[in-house]
C-alpha cells in the first residue's frame, strides 16, 4: 500500500509514518516543517526507513496536486493543519488558509485525479462549540456534564465557534460532503486530547506534554516560580495516548466500507478523563513535587468538559483504547525527559 501523510512530520504524522515504515508499506511525507519539532521528527523518520519527502505547503494547490499525482496514494492521512486555538485568534486568515483551503486542496485533487484514494481527516471536538448549554456540576477537582455520563456522541449538534472551530469544522463537513456528492472514501475523526512520544508540546497546543514539562522543570529546579493555567483547573478532557490512535486509524481504513462518509468521536473515553488538577495530582505523586500555579482568565470558547463517547467507533470498526491515562502520563514523562 502507498501512504501519503500530510503534516507527516508532526506528532501524530510522524508516529503514523513510523508505523507505515514498520509495516513495510510505501511512505510519502508532505510537510512544510513549520511547527516546533518537525525538523527533529523528519530526521528521526529518516533514521528508521526510506520514504519520499515533499517539503511543501498544504495551502498551495500546485504542491498538493504534484504530490498526489506523483505518489498515487492508496491512503492519505490528512493531518496538516493549524491546530492552536490561540493562533486562530491571533491570525484567523492563516488559520483559514491552512485548514480550509488546505483541506479543499486535498479533496479537489483526489476528486479529479485519484478518486479511489481513502482520505482520513483529523478534526476536533471544537466542532461542538463551547458546550455552555450543558448543565454542569462542580466537584472538588473537576466539572461534570449532567446527562452525559458516557461523554458526548456524534449526535451532539455542531456549533462552530472561534476561527479554529470554524476552519476545522468547515473541512470536517467538506470531507463528509465529498463522500456524499462525489463518492469519495473519506473518514472524519473528531479528536479529543492526544499525547505521546514525538510530541513537542507548547503552551498553546498539547496540554499534557506542556504540563509534564513544567513538572520536570520543577523537579530539576529549573522552574522556581509558579506556572500559569487558564481557568479554574477543573476543566476536563479525555486523553488518548498516541499508540492507541495509530491503531484507530488503521482499524478504520481496514473497515473502509463501514467507515467511509462517517464521522467518529475519538478519545480515551470517560475512563481516561482528567482535569488539569487531576493531572497535577498524578505528576506530584509521580515526581514527588508540588505543582504550584497561578490562574489566568478562561480562554475564549473553552469547554468546561469534553469527553468523547467512543461507542460508535467500537461498534463500527472494533476500536477501543488500551493504554490508560495514568500509564500514558508515565510514558509522557519519560518522553519529555528524553528530549
Amino acid at each position: 500500500m502507498r501512504y501519503l501523510i500530510t503534516g507527516g512530520c508532526g506528532f501524530l504524522g510522524s508516529n503514523l509514518a513510523a508505523e507505515v515504515l514498520q509495516r513495510g508499506d510505501e511512505l510519502f511525507v508532505f510537510d512544510n516543517l513549520y511547527r516546533t519539532g518537525t525538523e527533529q521528527n523528519l530526521k528521526w523518520l529518516q533514521s528508521i526507513g526510506k520514504f519520499k519527502f515533499y517539503h511543501s505547503d498544504i495551502r498551495s494547490y500546485n504542491d498538493v496536486e504534484y504530490a498526489i499525482k506523483d505518489c498515487k496514494p492508496d491512503i492519505i492521512f490528512h493531518l496538516a493543519g493549524q491546530v492552536a486555538m490561540t493562533t486562530s485568534l491571533d491570525n484567523p486568515r492563516f488559520d483559514f488558509e491552512v485548514n480550509v483551503l488546505g483541506g479543499n486542496n486535498v479533496l479537489e485533487v483526489v476528486r479529479k485525479f485519484s478518486p479511489d484514494t481513502i482520505v482520513t481527516y483529523s478534526s476536533t471536538n471544537k466542532v461542538y462549540g463551547d458546550l455552555e448549554w450543558v448543565e454542569y456540576e462542580e466537584t472538588e477537582t473537576r466539572f461534570k456534564a449532567k446527562g452525559f455520563e458516557n461523554g458526548f456522541d456524534e449526535n451532539v449538534l455542531l456549533d462552530f465557534q472561534s476561527p479554529y472551530g470554524c476552519s476545522k469544522g468547515a473541512t470536517d463537513q467538506y470531507m463528509l460532503d465529498y463522500a456524499k456528492m462525489f463518492d469519495l472514501k473519506t473518514v472524519v475523526f473528531r479528536h479529543s486530547s492526544i499525547f505521546g512520544g514525538r510530541q513537542y508540546a507548547t503552551a498553546d497546543q498539547g496540554w499534557i506534554g506542556w504540563f509534564v514539562k513544567q513538572a520536570i522543570d520543577i523537579k530539576s529546579g529549573e522552574l522556581k516560580e509558579p506556572f500559569t493555567i487558564s481557568g479554574s483547573g477543573k476543566q476536563v478532557r479525555d486523553v488518548l495516548f498516541g499508540d492507541d490512535l495509530i491503531k484507530c486509524y488503521f482499524s478504520a481504513i481496514n473497515s473502509i466500507e463501514k467507515t467511509k462518509g462517517k464521522a467518529f468521536n475519538i478519545g480515551g473515553g470517560m475512563g481516561n478523563s482528567l482535569s488539569l488538577l487531576e493531572l497535577f495530582a498524578i505528576l506530584e505523586k509521580e515526581l514527588n513535587i508540588e505543582m504550584k500555579h497561578n490562574k489566568l482568565p478562561w480562554r475564549k470558547s473553552d469547554q468546561k468538559v469534553y469527553v468523547a463517547d467512543i461507542k460508535k467507533a467500537k461498534d463500527t470498526f472494533n476500536w477501543t483504547p488500551t493504554i490508560d491515562s495514568h500509564e500514558g502520563v508515565r510514558k509522557m514523562v519519560e518522553w519529555v525527559k528524553s528530549i
